[in-house]
């Protein structure tokens, strides 16, 4: 699946609709070797580390990043990934690395509210695009959780939980997207207001749900990042040669210094 041509229509109606979807874009081999690494990320801790990192700045930064393992890394700069987020109407021939989550969920997990990731501080416009690209490594289907999203919601100007205090609820319009097979990604405008369903109550069964979540931004603003040792995991970047051929995938200039959540503003 790496000849983008056969998305073209799709990246034309990005700038419409704020998403692509795109069935089994990655090859067999680097899903085979994500898996076993996004199983030790979660069961060493390594991932609550992280996460435990980001709620208590100014406590030491965790040992490992997600770029520190090899198939992680390759998969940040997969190059039909690159050709893609370069087209002219994604985020064009310039575009910085924000950040890469991975996880493990299990069956029958519960949903996560509406809601966009679009960072800016306060939300005023939509000048530069940024994505996120999630990767569901083993698919997506209902008894996992189905991926919900909201056509051309991208375009408003909102903070992050402008729909939180609808749940999960259904709104007019919306798009299910819960009939992938493995190896899948979507593509969003970090704009785009989405959400997770709760699995089916109906089929609780099926596996876990893997996803690999990586985030883009055009370069020409200064970007707030989301992580306190943000700089560490560039760095990790480089020193592994992961930007060769693109010198500003992972340069600190187009980042903001890093704010605590309780000194951000609303």
């Amino acid at each position: 699946m790496g000849d983008i041509s056969a998305f073209g229509v799709q990246t034309r109606n990005f700038t419409e609709d704020g998403f692509l979807v795109l069935p089994g874009f990655l090859p067999a081999g680097l899903v085979e070797r994500l898996l076993p690494e996004v199983d030790e990320w979660v069961e060493t801790g390594a991932r609550q580390r992280s996460i435990d990192a980001c709620l208590r700045p100014g406590g030491q930064p965790p040992q490992t990043v997600e770029l520190d393992l090899e198939a992680h890394g390759e998969l940040a700069v997969y190059r039909p990934l690159m050709d893609l987020l370069s087209h002219p109407d994604l985020l064009g021939e310039s575009f910085v690395f924000h950040h890469l989550h991975s996880d493990r969920r299990p069956a029958g997990a519960g949903g996560k509210s509406w809601h966009h990731d679009y960072e800016q501080r306060p939300q005023r416009d939509r000048r530069f695009a940024m994505v996120h690209v999630l990767h569901y490594l083993c698919g997506l289907r209902r008894e996992l959780g189905g991926l919900v999203v909201l056509p051309g919601s991208h375009r408003e100007v909102a903070e992050k939980d402008a729909r939180s205090h609808l749940g999960t609820g259904v709104l007019p319009g919306e798009v299910v997207i819960d009939d992938l097979p493995p190896g899948s990604t979507v593509v969003l405008h970090s704009a785009l207001f989405h959400a997770r369903r709760a699995a089916s109550a109906a089929d609780p069964g099926g596996g876990a749900r893997y996803m690999t979540d990586g985030s883009y931004c055009r370069t020409g603003t200064r970007w707030p990042p989301v992580k306190p040792y943000w700089r560490q995991v560039l760095a990790v970047a480089r020193a592994r040669g992961l930007d060769a051929g693109r010198p500003e995938l992972f340069a600190e200039r187009h980042f903001t210094a890093y704010e605590a959540p309780e000194r951000r503003s609303v």
